[in-house]
């Protein structure tokens, strides 16, 4: 699978380590920087330059990282066609696949050993999405207001 990863330089370490475990796993980890380390840095143009190539890219995941991955993700998700999800368990990484059909995974370097981060990207990257009509529903919800900029409807009762 192609992934691509963008941090800063919170993330950088974590980055390159990700990088190298995705390819000794047999993935096609795709570097969208920072190449050097800058502790100045600003993680929008690297999450986002990663967040697009991965909504350009059907088939491939994407991982951002910063200290807290809050922001990463929020930039991710500026991008049209991004789902991030800010994993910091197991469980949240799991469930971001499984219900959200995430395409980004969001992680704060700071947060966690290199070990945990290392596992929310291997849970992430071998979840599938249920496919179940509720989750269905719920995302198209989301890129319908996406690309329109109408908000759902609410349910009857509560209008």
């Amino acid at each position: 699978m192609r992934i691509y990863l963008g941090s800063d330089h919170a993330g950088y370490d974590l980055k390159n380590h990700l990088v190298s475990w995705l390819t000794a796993a047999g993935h096609e980890a795709v570097d969208c920087g920072p190449h050097t380390f800058d502790a100045q840095d600003d993680y929008p143009p690297y999450v986002m330059l990663a967040a697009s190539k991965t909504a350009s890219d059907p088939d491939a995941l994407g991982i951002v990282i910063g200290g807290s991955g809050n922001g990463e993700a929020i930039a991710a998700n500026k991008v049209h066609g991004i789902r991030a999800a800010l994993a910091w368990s197991e469980e949240t990484a799991r469930l971001g696949r499984e219900h959200n059909n995430a395409n980004v995974i969001s992680i704060g370097a700071r947060m966690h050993t290199e070990a945990e981060a290392t596992r929310f990207v291997e849970v992430f990257t071998t979840t599938a999405f249920t496919n179940e009509e509720r989750h269905i529903r719920r995302i198209a919800m989301m890129s319908d207001y996406e690309k329109s900029g109408v908000l759902p409807a609410l349910p009857d009762a509560q209008n």
